[in-house]
């Protein structure tokens, strides 16, 4: 982007990267591009923070542990006591009848463990142990207040310190008491068991009783009523006739399947005699033939068949007044009579057979009817009697089985079986259960130091200040040029900027101490930092300034000045703060005549510049007397100050107010090269940087980058290698 600088404002030539670091603002194009994500936190920097607030995390842990090895020391020692109970499941629960051969639900065994785990704690198993053993009372669970109130007596016992457990893949339960006497823990849990035991019993024995009070009430109902239907059985068979109902009908039934039989064949046999009846009776030879009788017929028509032909043979050999025709004539009328008589003889019988059939059949109809109707009669009354004899065998054979009931009720109510058994019995503890010392050691160790931790996380993440470059690059999106680290009494040791001695140094600190040696180290890495990273193009001048008043943007700029005028470049410091200036304090010299008088055109610029001793390199341009009317015309008077001043010095610095709040930044950043904020770490809000950042990439400003004010080794692991400047410059560790 190519920008011009007229009389009104001052537009910057240089590689549009320059001002990829802060919100790119293009003057064309199809929009504003994508910001890039923002980077995640690296390792090292959760790292640094346990290592920064390491102090504190350690006082942190070791209060917590200290405190929690005085309260465990000063807690009552409770002793625990153990019960065993063993459930056998395969021990029948009676010793006759099908309690004795009952096999056990193998499939439910957690769900009856789980329901005598809750029998267990119930108020009939705990309110005899409670009672004799005073527990309620050792446990306070009951004051005096309590203790009055109605009903308090027949509240359900629980007792808070019995503990009822099931190992895993066992039968086992585990009741277990608590108490300051170990005699005590260990009676109260024998009683439970025991209480447990007999409760079972109890309620076993009452039921059985119950159970067989209620079928002693039902047995005399269930006897007069299988007298009365045996009554009515007999009753039945003797109206009957019959001794056995059942077995008639089945005699009666097999009967009618055969008549039903036989009656089937008779109906086809009449319906083929009939066909071969209505076929013989037209009168056809063929018909006579398949008939029954149609083997005679069928010899009597061969030979009248012979006859014939030997009767044609013969009157063509002999002729008709041969004697052997009229033989022949006669033997063949003899045997069409022969044939004619069988003919009508074979229709006759084919007669009466199918006469006799349809007989045969219309009889087997009316004894199929008569058996029918008999045993309709009798199967009718036979559904009555099944019905009264299934009732009669029930109400006999569910009395039977009452009265068996009974009896093994009466049996098995008073067998105590060793289903359930104490296997272990408990025994006083030796050592304490509470509190395990160790133990609590061990967690407060554990939980104060992820609270610590999680604290240190949690204040470096609600801090919204800025502290180092990779905070800077990943929250803003832009450069970090230098780091200025803090040094001690700030006023009183920076001071006035000290004049040039005979020293090899660029500018004279190590008289004053190490940290102020690191501190002109790092002005000379900033100045550097500034003047090489534009390679297009000269910078000729440099605005500081600041988001905020107090973050050392005055001292900087002037330390800046010395350090580049001591290199024997033409340099001009301008202090443009004109309502709170302090560029004059910092060199000792006097402010009556400034830039105000030159906006106001009071004096020429040149006559009001001020050259500090020892730095003949170095023009100062105080702030002058305060001034409104100065301030309104900064915008104008500035850049031509700027373009005058430009070609008679290497670098103009001007020192800027604060910009938020303030109008004449806006205009003095239009009218620089470069622009140079600086924060103040640990201090600065990064949302106020970010509003300084959107404002000067808004006016098209060249945003060199971020100077970090007040930085030490404890505010970032960025600034480890400060530590090293103090022995470095020492005597003993020069190099």
């Amino acid at each position: 982007m190519h920008f011009e600088k007229t009389n009104k404002e001052l537009v910057l030539a240089g590689d549009s990267t320059r001002l990829a670091p802060f919100y790119p603002a293009p003057l064309a194009g199809p929009g504003p591009e994508p910001a890039p994500e923002e980077a995640g936190v690296p390792l090292s920097h959760y790292l640094w923070i346990f290592k920064r607030h390491r102090w504190k995390i350690t006082g942190f842990v070791t209060a917590s542990v200290l405190a929690t090895f005085v309260v465990s020391s000063r807690i009552t020692p409770i002793y625990e006591a153990t019960s065993a109970v063993d459930i056998d499941r395969q021990t029948p629960i009676g010793v006759v009848g099908q309690e004795a051969v009952r096999s056990p639900t193998v499939n439910d065994a957690d769900q009856f463990l789980a329901t005598q785990i809750r029998l267990v704690q119930s108020d009939s198993v705990l309110r005899p142990v409670a009672q004799k053993y005073n527990l309620l009372e050792h446990e306070s669970q009951l004051d005096a207040s309590e203790a009055a109130l109605p009903g308090a007596a027949q509240a359900p016992i629980l007792l808070r310190r019995l503990k009822v457990t099931r190992p895993a893949n066992t039968y086992l339960l585990l009741i277990s008491y608590r108490s300051p006497d170990p005699q005590l823990a260990a009676d109260t849990a024998n009683a439970v068991a025991q209480s447990y035991l007999e409760h079972t019993y109890n309620i076993r024995f009452r039921a059985s009783a119950s159970l067989t009070s209620f079928m002693e009430k039902q047995l005399e109902e269930l006897r007069a009523k299988m007298e009365r239907s045996g009554a009515a059985l007999a009753q039945f068979e003797r109206d009957l006739n019959v001794i056995n109902p059942e077995e008639k009908t089945n005699i009666l039934s097999a009967r009618l399947l055969q008549l039903n039989t036989e009656f089937t064949k008779a109906q086809a046999e009449r319906v083929g005699r009939e066909a071969a009846f209505q076929s013989v009776r037209d009168g056809s030879i063929e018909a006579a033939q398949v008939s029954g009788q149609g083997e005679p017929l069928r010899r009597l028509t061969d030979k009248v068949n012979e006859a014939q032909e030997k009767f044609s043979e013969i009157k063509a050999h002999y002729g008709i007044a041969h004697p052997e025709y009229r033989k022949a004539e006669a033997h063949l009328a003899e045997v069409q009579r022969q044939l004619d008589r069988t003919r009508q003889n074979i229709v006759q019988r084919v007669e009466v057979q199918f006469q006799e059939s349809g007989n045969r059949e219309a009889m087997l109809a009316r004894t199929l009817q008569d058996t029918k109707r008999e045993f309709d009669r009798l199967n009718a009354r036979s559904f009555e009697y099944q019905a009264l004899k299934r009732e009669a065998e029930a109400d006999k054979k569910l009395y039977e089985e009452l009265v068996r009931k009974i009896k093994e009720a009466g049996i098995n109510a008073s067998f105590q079986n060793s289903s359930i058994r104490i296997a272990d019995a408990a025994r006083p503890g030796v050592k304490p259960v509470f509190p395990n010392v160790k133990l609590n050691l061990a967690l407060a160790f554990l939980f104060s130091t992820l609270l610590a931790l999680g604290a240190a996380v949690l204040s470096d993440a609600l801090d919204t200040t800025i502290r180092d470059p990779e905070q800077v690059a990943r929250t803003l999106r832009t450069e970090v040029i230098g780091s200025l680290p803090v040094v001690k009494n700030w006023r009183g040791s920076l001071g006035p900027v000290p004049q040039q001695t005979d020293s090899t140094a660029l500018v004279a600190f190590s008289d004053v101490g190490d940290h102020v040696n690191s501190y002109g180290e790092a002005i000379r890495t900033l100045r550097n930092s500034i003047l090489l990273s534009d390679f297009d193009r000269r910078l000729r001048s440099l605005l500081v300034t600041s988001a905020s008043p107090g973050e050392g943007k005055s001292t900087i700029a002037a330390h800046l000045a010395a350090t580049h005028a001591s290199q024997h470049h033409r340099t001009l410091l301008i202090d443009g703060d004109l309502r709170r200036p302090s560029v004059h304090k910092r060199f000792g010299i006097s402010s009556l005549v400034g830039l105000s008088n030159v906006l106001t055109s009071e004096v020429p610029w040149r006559d009001a510049l001020v050259k500090p001793e020892g730095l003949p390199d170095l023009d100062i341009l105080p702030a002058g007397p305060p001034s409104r009317r100065a301030a309104d015309l900064i915008g104008r008077g500035l850049m031509e100050l700027l373009e005058e001043a430009g070609p008679q010095y290497d670098l103009v610095i001007l020192d800027a107010p604060p910009l938020l709040g303030f109008a004449e930044p806006l205009q003095m950043a239009t009218a620089v090269d470069g622009v140079v904020v600086v924060t103040r770490a640990g201090d600065t809000n990064r949302k106020a940087v970010a509003a300084v950042l959107a404002t000067l990439s808004r006016l098209r400003a060249n945003v060199m980058g971020i100077v970090l004010n007040q930085v030490h080794q404890e505010m970032s692991d960025s600034y480890y290698y400060y530590s090293h400047y103090g022995k470095y410059y020492r005597p003993n560790g020069r190099s």
